[in-house]
């Protein structure tokens, strides 16, 4: 199964770009060997729209536009459920066990998701209740892809 990332903005030259890379091009790595690959990393501009709600729309545009046909897609918002690292990696690995060929995980914007994206989405995740920059939302999200990976994969786990 491709897992792919859609998000909102785009990660400026630094060591947050640097970090999210490095736990990326971990999971390209280790992936593979358990069925699970990097698919498609698209980052969009904020939408310039003068008013919350159409900015949004915008956003699920351009994540409709960039969404595979038939795929699984994950919301991350602050409103969504809250999973342990096991948790995240049995949803991949269920997903993936299904026969799901295609995975985005979508990063909205500082507005949020449109609503009409939940309807659509076959979970809503949440990175916990705080708010977190964008920027390191990607660097934590890379290191649970590239954590679901190693649990998958029947390495001992630290908290087991």
């Amino acid at each position: 199964m491709r897992v792919g990332l859609f998000a909102v903005g785009r990660l400026k030259a630094g060591p947050e770009k640097d970090l999210a890379a490095r736990y990326i091009d971990r999971f390209a790595k280790a992936g593979p060997a358990i069925g699970l690959e990097l698919g498609k990393m698209t980052e969009v501009g904020e939408s310039r729209a003068g008013n919350a709600d159409t900015r949004k729309r915008e956003e699920a545009a351009m994540l409709e536009k960039a969404l595979p046909d038939s795929a699984v897609l994950i919301l991350l918002d602050e409103r969504g459920k809250s999973l342990d690292s096991p948790g995240f990696a049995n949803l991949l690995g269920g997903f993936r066990d299904a026969g799901k060929r295609e995975l985005m995980i979508a990063i909205g914007g500082a507005d949020g998701l449109d609503p009409a994206l939940y309807d659509r989405a076959d979970a809503t995740l949440c990175l916990g209740k705080m708010t977190w920059p964008h920027q390191l939302v990607r660097i934590l999200l890379a290191e649970q892809l590239y954590r679901a990976v190693t649990i998958l994969s029947g390495h001992p786990y630290h908290r087991s």
